[in-house]
């Protein structure tokens, strides 16, 4: 899944560790977003750009939300400072009704603010990244919030507390869903 002000590291990352794992067994990836406009990780204002960088890059999505495949059986939800845009709305409708058809949910740093938004982190025990806690803890005060946890695990929603975590995070579903000896395949 990809939003404006993604943090690029939370999707290829793990993005990695599918990949290597598609030498292996079979992965396809689809890249969703709200339209088929290239999404890039730059900051949705230039406040949040003081020094006027240029240091980002664009995504092409595969896929919209509207014309997304129907088995998706895996969605991994980015964070970044997108992660706090108030205009996310498309996006959390799609997490909102794509969930209960998926195997797993996956969130990446302040991914979870993103799914909390959507009430799914409810009762749930998740964690995010540990610079931006206060703020994505109180978006969903509900959750079970775990602060010292590299990553979470509650049934089949995924967290991880920050942007290496991610790797880990994926490394470790891949382990839980292909076995051991995948994961430690993977990572050689």
């Amino acid at each position: 899944m990809l939003f404006q002000a993604f943090e690029p590291l939370d999707v290829f990352g793990p993005y990695e560790a599918l990949f290597t794992l598609s030498r292996m067994r079979r992965i396809d990836i689809a890249w969703l977003a709200e339209t088929m406009d290239p999404v890039t990780t730059a900051p949705q204002s230039p406040a949040m750009n003081k020094l006027n960088s240029s240091a980002f890059m664009t995504i092409p999505p595969t896929h919209t939300f509207a014309n997304a495949p129907s088995d998706i059986e895996v969605l991994l939800v980015p964070g970044g400072a997108g992660a706090r845009a108030p205009n996310l709305n498309a996006t959390l409708d799609y997490i909102s009704d794509v969930y209960p058809k998926l195997k797993y949910l996956i969130t990446v740093c302040t991914g979870s603010m993103v799914v909390a938004r959507t009430g799914l982190l409810s009762g749930v025990r998740t964690t995010t990244n540990k610079a931006a806690w206060k703020s994505v803890v109180a978006t969903d005060p509900s959750a079970h919030w775990i602060p010292r946890a590299r990553w979470a695990v509650d049934g089949n929603i995924w967290s991880s507390s920050g942007v290496a975590a991610g790797i880990d995070a994926t490394l470790a579903w891949i382990s839980c869903h292909y076995g051991d000896d995948v994961a430690t395949s993977v990572t050689k």
